[in-house]
């Protein structure tokens, strides 16, 4: 079983890709206790020592000590007050503390405080040493009432210290306020806390809910050895469904013993539905048929908060707004004009814009590739897969301000960085033109809170990297077929980007970005670019079609017997993504029936996984959990889903369904890590402005944001997950805490595949309202600029089929001409037919043909990926 502890702990402000000496040094965490009443247990009998001197300031304020701008300072009554000026911008600007603590590593303490505030506010609280880079026992940010509290912070020291300091870090507030501070002490023989998180009732379930017509499984934790009787109660307290539980046993992905609950048979439509099971009732969920729509909105809708360069606007992202970031406005340095790191270049770049990567205040060219890259991939699949629906994504689909474009709202959203990306290109004239930077950020790590706007750090370019380069090309190749019908400048622009990054990348084809990095934004390191050429390639030769691209695939290791790993894809091996896109989007590769069989082949193993784990989780059965684990959940299942897109196999779209059942709240922890979706939800992610634990006037992150999930990599882990998740069962390493960044931080690339799947969840509810008929679609002829097309429609059904139409995403390069026989309408990248045989009825068992002509570039004429029909 694993450890459990009672408190959620807050902690510290090192970014989860530092490697630091900190990580190592850093205590193992914190212990915030009820103001009133706090307790802590010792592990002695003997009375513990308190090692700080004068803690009740019966002897003045000796030997404390105050930065010079704290003058104002009284000791009356045991209290010692001190004025803060105001319009300080870091919580540093204005510190109190005691030096010389000794600590030995081991032993466990106790620190505890009274303290209070002229106006409810939060201070950094720090025992830490005083030498750079300023190794840290506990860092907690206290939030001060009106009224004195009493504060208490448990924690173990991994090192001995003889020089560790008491700091109170009480700047970063525009307007002038009181201190106060009483009954300070750090005892000795304290006994840490243990870990209990509230996982909620035994009976896991997907806390959003479950498609009517879709799988429906829960599980149960218990010891009991006998299958147990199970009930299904709807909002009224009714009983609408009954059974037995199946027996599982001891799971070691959870530390538990489980069993699982099927209850897929029930159909009812609902909300508040719950489960009873062994004396336990479930957290309320709903059925039905459209559940995940607000999930893909809101998912999709993340990133315009995480936009660099632009103030949000209040009245689009309520709770939300704030003053644009790095905009050359002080206290920024701004994103205008930035240099490059240690004068590796002597150019400056304009790279405004773009998405904040995670909860800091960098911007990565590969993190933020694939993910741009997934954002277009929603759009893309809503075009072409059999249950797409692009009409989700409509201009004005999104909490985005650029409504009344014409252009889908997703790919707005993707252009935002895209031209960011763009804009990271060597110029020409340059020694590396054509290359990309691979990464923007802040000369040094700034502290929690700090909104984008209040960021004073210097920030420069970090050198090219053929990694950088390459997802430049592919995201560029991408974004070109995708604009050229709403925008053709932009579009011929992306294009010329990623043949010219191409191009770069094959004459720099080992410029490897390190492991390691400057102090102030996390490395991205890669020396194998495989992958990444293999991607680039793919999305080239869609777009163009032209032969130097296949030939490039073809050659590629990762070409022939490719095998999908655990977590589908991800920034730093993006060959699925390549092989998706090439099995999914229609294009003219000799043996493109090769990718496809790859893509079902690695959906079958997921699906294998999911088959032998009681959670039906299709990742993880290796017992690792790696960094951002859900999002390896959730691209593995972007896997399954296209093998259902491909085959139409309906056991891929159930393992998607069931595969989300674990983001949302059916697993070891009885939590959604979606903020916002279920009864007990992640909320507290890694974020510098995102962050009311820390802040009561800052808010959580946004609904639909993912939390990064389990991570069992003990060399990744932070400060907090070092000292609440030792001995963790895999599912179980995970603590939602803003200082957990090596668990709970929320990137822009976990948040992708979040939007992909509940995008792709989403669009299922047109599976069972589909009319039953069948497309064949025929290429008759083809000439160097044209096609001849034919398509003959059959009713499947036993009813007529009333005003038919149907519709399709026309492949890259192809467009209609003429029709003959029907209306044929091509508008952007779809294709809609109406007024099939005059416009009368399809009868039961009746076809009907018609045909067009098409304009096509040189490459060979190919068929779309699947045509819909919709009747009246």
């Amino acid at each position: 079983m694993p450890l459990r502890f009672s408190n959620t702990p807050r902690f510290s402000n090192t970014h989860r890709r530092s490697r630091r000496a900190i990580v190592a040094a850093a205590a193992a965490g914190a212990l915030v206790l009820s103001a009133v009443g706090a307790t802590v247990a010792y592990a002695q009998e003997d009375e513990p020592t308190d090692l700080i001197v004068n803690g009740d300031f019966a002897d003045g304020t000796a030997p404390w000590w105050a930065t010079e701008n704290l003058t104002d300072q009284t000791v009356s009554g045991g209290e010692w007050c001190l004025d803060v000026p105001g319009e300080t911008e870091n919580a540093w600007d204005a510190i109190v503390g005691q030096n010389d603590l000794p600590l030995v590593a081991g032993e466990s303490y106790e620190l505890r405080f009274n303290a209070r505030a002229s106006a409810p506010l939060s201070v950094r609280t720090l025992i830490q040493r005083d030498v750079d880079p300023w190794p840290t026992a506990v860092e907690e940010f206290s939030v001060l009432d009106t009224e004195a509290q009493t504060f208490s912070y448990t924690f173990t020291a991994s090192e001995d210290w003889s020089d560790a300091q008491l700091a109170f870090q009480i700047g970063r507030n525009a307007e002038p306020w009181q201190f106060c501070l009483s009954e300070v002490s750090l005892f000795t023989d304290a006994e840490p806390p243990v870990y209990d998180p509230d996982t909620g009732p035994r009976v896991r379930v997907n806390q959003v809910g479950y498609l009517s017509d879709g799988p429906k499984r829960a599980t149960l934790v218990t010891e009991a050895t006998e299958p147990v009787a199970w009930e299904l109660g709807d909002s009224g307290g009714e009983v609408v469904a009954t059974g037995e539980t199946a027996v599982v046993g001891a799971d070691d992905s959870s530390g538990e013993s489980v069993h699982t609950i099927d209850f897929s048979e029930v159909t009812a439509a609902g909300e508040g539905f719950t489960l009873t099971a062994d004396g336990e009732t479930s957290y309320p969920f709903a059925i039905g048929g459209d559940l995940y729509s607000d999930l893909a909105v809101d998912a999709m809708s993340f990133y315009y908060p995480q936009r660099s360069g632009v103030a949000i606007d209040e009245a689009i992202a309520p709770g939300y707004g704030r003053d644009a970031g790095h905009v050359d406005v002080e206290p920024n340095l701004g994103d205008g004009a930035v240099p490059c790191f240690e004068d590796a270049c002597d150019y400056t770049l304009d790279v405004t814009g773009g998405w904040y990567d995670a909860g800091d205040h960098g911007k990565y060219v590969v993190n933020g590739g694939i993910s741009v890259a997934q954002l277009m991939s929603v759009y893309e699949r809503a075009i072409n897969a059999p249950t797409g629906d692009p009409d989700r994504l409509a201009d004005g689909s999104l909490r985005i301000p650029e409504h009344g474009d014409g252009v889908p709202d997703v790919l707005d959203e993707a252009r935002w960085e895209m031209e960011f990306l763009l804009s990271m290109q060597v110029p020409a004239g340059e020694e590396l033109a054509g290359m990309a930077h691979h990464k923007i950020h802040d000369e040094s790590w700034t502290g929690l809170p700090l909104m984008p706007a209040d960021d004073p750090q210097p920030r420069y370019l970090y050198p090219p990297s053929t990694a950088a380069t390459l997802n430049l090309a592919a995201t560029a190749a991408q974004c070109a077929r995708l604009f050229e019908p709403f925008d053709a400048e932009f579009a011929a622009q992306c294009a010329s980007a990623a043949e010219t990054a191409w191009a770069a990348a094959l004459e720099h084809p080992d410029l490897y970005a390190p492991d390691t990095s400057p102090d102030g934004g996390g490395p991205y390191g890669d020396s194998n670019v495989t992958d990444e050429f293999y991607w680039a390639a793919a999305e080239l030769f869609i777009t163009t079609g032209e032969q130097s691209y296949a030939d490039q695939l073809a050659a590629s290791e990762l070409h022939d017997g490719y095998e999908f790993g655990p977590g589908g894809f991800s920034w730093g091996d993006v060959t699925g993504v390549a092989k998706i896109n090439l099995a999914t989007v229609p294009n003219a590769l000799p043996d493109r029936d090769m990718i496809v069989e790859q893509v079902v082949a690695g959906a079958e193993v997921y699906l294998g996984e999911q088959e032998s784990s009681p959670w039906d989780l299709g990742y993880g059965s290796n017992g690792t959990f790696d960094w951002g684990s859900n999002s390896a959940v959730l691209n593995a299942l972007t896997v399954v889903g296209a093998a259902y897109d491909l085959t139409g196999d309906r056991r891929y779209r159930d393992g998607v369904l069931v595969g989300l059942d674990y983001i949302l709240g059916r697993n070891a922890l009885g939590n959604s890590y979606v903020t916002g979706y279920g009864s007990h939800t992640s909320e507290n992610q890694h974020s510098r402005w995102y962050a009311n634990q820390l802040d009561p006037s800052l808010p959580n992150p946004p609904a639909g944001t993912l939390a990064g999930g389990p991570n069992t990599v003990t060399s990744t882990w932070d400060p907090v997950a070092q000292r609440w998740l030792t001995g963790c069962a895999p599912q179980w390493c995970y603590i939602d805490d803003i200082g957990s960044w090596s668990t709970n931080e929320l990137t822009v690339n976990w948040n992708a595949p979040l939007a992909q799947v509940a995008s792709f969840a989403a669009e299922q509810v047109a599976v069972a309202q589909s009319p039953s008929c069948e497309v064949e679609y025929r290429i008759n002829g083809s000439w160097t600029d044209g096609f001849n097309a034919q398509v003959v429609v059959v009713n499947t059904g036993d009813e007529p089929l009333e005003d038919l139409t149907l519709r399709w995403a026309m492949p890259t390069g192809q467009s209609v001409a003429s029709s003959w026989s029907a209306e044929v309408v091509q508008d952007g990248h779809l294709v809609t037919v109406s007024k099939l045989g005059g416009g009368y009825p399809l009868q039961p068992g009746q076809q009907y043909t018609f045909g067009f002509t098409g304009d096509k570039d040189a490459r060979a004429a190919v068929k779309p990926a699947s045509v819909t029909c919709t009747a009246g």
